[in-house]
């Protein structure tokens, strides 16, 4: 008996449990060539599949109710007749939330446990990894001696930025939800200060204090009020990077906030928007230099692993409530 997770509903606001359905069914794979039959390892929970959950336009087409989700995806090859793939071989790609699966080799991208735990291709090495170096490099284009604040900065892809920063030579100001998060952001990945979003009276006085020179490269995982108050601290020529709107993903009316357009003509700044695969003739390039950076001991990740195929929808809902620090991960 396998197991698939399905969209029932369209959640309005935040996800519930009720928008999700298991569906158990009788396992019979019978695989035509070229095929492989997978059995799901590690899913990833992102917050983007929050708005794939709508049916809003957006830059990926929505999901369709009463078919499986689909996220990042570690899994085992338990059959082939894919001359591409032998069986007992771990790959990632974007597949469905089953507990195993019949698919074409379209996609699937070969991992190896041995140069990394396999939970790290759906993070630190997957698209968390190069949604950081590429989004920071490309758009940021960081010089040494500048100051970066990252919002979101425990999640999965904020704290390989503020890693990546300092690699790079930046003072790095994080901002998260606990002390126990600005902590692990000071003492496990080198930022050089944070502020606890949840206990400070004004963001806006805290962050002049902490980037004193004010702020040149901002990299945005949640929007909201603490975006606004980072535009109060821009310096000229400020790069301001648009990677998530984590804040706002539940909003069932237009959120209200302060106009950007000031603060960019007054500074000259830029404002830019991007999903990674934008860069998609750079994964290579970026790839590398993470695999090195991470074998050098320049890069190190925290992971939330939540055990049980069934709690997927859970890890993914406790997403939006900070739960979770660095990538969060299922462990089927």
């Amino acid at each position: 008996m396998e197991k698939t997770i399905l969209l029932k509903q369209r959640p309005e606001g935040k996800p519930s449990m009720s928008d999700f359905e298991f569906v158990t069914e009788d396992s019979d794979f019978k695989l035509s060539e070229g095929e492989v039959l997978l059995e799901t390892v590690y899913v990833s929970v992102d917050p983007y599949l929050r708005g794939r959950m709508s049916d809003a336009k957006s830059y990926v087409p929505p999901f369709e109710l009463n078919k499986p989700i689909q996220s990042g995806i570690v899994a085992k090859v338990i059959e082939t007749k894919n001359r591409n793939f032998e069986a007992g071989d771990f790959v990632s790609g974007l597949l469905s939330w089953k507990t195993k699966q019949v698919v074409t080799g379209e996609g699937l991208v070969k991992v190896d446990a041995d140069k990394a735990p396999l939970s790290a291709y759906l993070g630190i090495l997957g698209m968390t990894g190069l949604t950081a170096y590429l989004g920071l490099t490309q758009i940021g284009k960081p010089k040494a001696g500048e100051t970066l604040v990252v919002s979101g900065a425990a999640g999965a892809v904020g704290s390989v930025v503020g890693q990546i920063g300092k690699i790079l030579g930046l003072r790095v100001i994080g901002i998260a939800g606990t002390d126990e998060k600005i902590d692990m952001l000071k003492g496990k990945f080198g930022f050089d200060a944070g502020i606890n979003y949840n206990t400070s009276t004004d963001i806006k006085a805290d962050l002049a204090k902490e980037a004193p020179n004010g702020v040149d490269i901002y990299f945005d995982n949640v929007g909201g009020p603490i975006s606004d108050a980072v535009l109060f601290n821009i310096n000229r020529f400020a790069r301001i990077i648009i990677c998530g709107a984590i804040s706002v993903y539940n909003e069932t009316e237009l959120p209200k906030s302060i106009s950007v357009q000031p603060f960019l003509v007054k500074n000259s700044a830029l404002m830019q928007g991007f999903i990674v695969s934008n860069y998609g003739e750079k994964f290579p390039e970026a790839m590398k230099q993470l695999s090195e950076w991470l074998a050098e001991k320049k890069l190190t990740y925290t992971e939330t692993i939540v055990d049980g195929f069934d709690n997927i929808p859970n890890a993914f809902i406790d997403l939006f409530e900070g739960k979770n620090k660095g990538k969060m991960i299922v462990r089927v």
